[in-house]
């Protein structure tokens, strides 16, 4: 047990020097991309969400007794050919009330961080997750929307204080696929309906009170940005939304892409094309790249589609898209081989097509040496 902290203490006191081979990635100035900071190469993000081990355990559920699983898998994936790791921090695990920040949590991702630096891996932080509705603080849930809204910006403001230094972060994500209530009627819960027993999809708020849907929105995120820029003025800032966020007749998020973008720096998307249907996936992802700023697929996955077809559609994607973020989960392609269930080859067929476009996809991986 008393070797943890050593070990910790070592990997913060050596991130400096680790940082000096990263470069700070800025957007492009023809806001069509990315690009690092001093040598104006292209970056291409790259890589995976890291959001639960093989067991479904989120991050923080063993980033404290195991944290040798932790570095291992950042190693593996930049192995697999990965410049961006997406983690996903849990709401719950961060805050100990609406005012105060687990010293911990923020000590643990001071740890992140400094693996991120060592490996030569770029962040996508992704906040407020209340994937595990069983870990979600009563007290979170029985707070109205303003005061809901202020405890999620004292969540970013302790995060981007801890973060602010380190060129390994890539972006801030506000919150994964947010939404705004629809309709007269007030919800009952803040979360969205479950998925494999995770909730992913988050509301705002419960009700629109006569406000209109996308003005919601952009309040919510001026308030966080707000909240981000009070310590950290360089970080690029996003927030990854469903593919139904563009204004069109039927199902809509409320987060318009061109009505929300004012303080982003780049549009996230999450979509995952279905077999035969490669146009309207295309169709889709020309309407968020029409907004005029960078598009990252910050989800994407041969969940609707086979491999093959997932190929073509990243193939097809690259005028529209500047970054695509699959899954990796623990276990790479040696581990799945011979694979022994239908999710297990889905998987395998992932990450071996992963590995086969990464020379391609990813770019200048690593900027020069100062």
């Amino acid at each position: 047990m008393k070797l943890i902290p050593c070990l910790a203490c070592w990997l913060l006191a050596a991130a400096p020097a680790f940082a000096a081979e990263l470069e700070w990635v800025v957007v492009s100035e023809d806001r069509s991309g990315f690009v690092f900071a001093k040598s104006r190469q292209p970056f291409h993000p790259w890589g995976f969400n890291y959001d639960h081990n093989d067991k479904g355990q989120l991050l923080e559920d063993y980033w404290d007794e195991d944290w040798g699983s932790v570095a291992a898998a950042f190693r593996e994936m930049k192995r697999l050919g990965a410049n961006v790791v997406r983690i996903h921090l849990q709401f719950g695990q961060f805050m100990e009330s609406p005012t105060q920040p687990r010293l911990h949590a923020l000590d643990q991702l001071k740890r992140l961080i400094a693996l991120a630096e060592q490996t030569g891996l770029y962040i996508d932080l992704t906040g407020l997750g209340c994937y595990h509705k069983q870990d979600v603080p009563p007290w979170y849930d029985a707070l109205d929307e303003e005061s809901r809204w202020r405890a999620q910006a004292v969540f970013w403001e302790a995060v981007a204080k801890t973060c602010a230094a380190s060129p390994a972060i890539f972006c801030y994500d506000l919150m994964n696929e947010p939404v705004v209530a629809g309709g007269d009627t007030k919800h009952d819960d803040w979360l969205g309906p479950g998925f494999g027993g995770k909730h992913f999809v988050q509301r705002i708020t419960r009700e629109r009170a006569g406000r209109e849907r996308p003005e919601i929105a952009r309040q919510w995120i001026h308030t966080l940005v707000t909240a981000i820029r009070r310590h950290d003025p360089r970080h690029l800032v996003t927030v990854g939304v469903v593919p139904w966020s563009l204004d069109r007749p039927g199902l809509t998020s409320g987060f318009v892409p061109e009505k929300i973008a004012g303080e982003l720096d780049f549009i996230a998307v999450h979509l995952y094309p279905e077999t035969g249907k490669l146009d309207e996936a295309l169709e889709v992802l020309r309407g968020f790249a029409a907004v005029g700023k960078p598009v990252v697929i910050e989800e994407i996955y041969p969940l609707k589609c086979d491999a093959k077809e997932l190929r073509r559609f990243l193939d097809r994607s690259q005028p529209q898209a500047t970054g695509w973020i699959g899954f990796y989960w623990g276990r790479g392609p040696e581990d799945l081989r011979p694979a022994k269930t239908i999710p297990e080859a889905i998987h395998l067929s992932w990450l071996e097509l992963f590995q086969e476009k990464s020379p391609k996809f990813s770019g200048v991986t690593k900027a020069p040496q100062p």
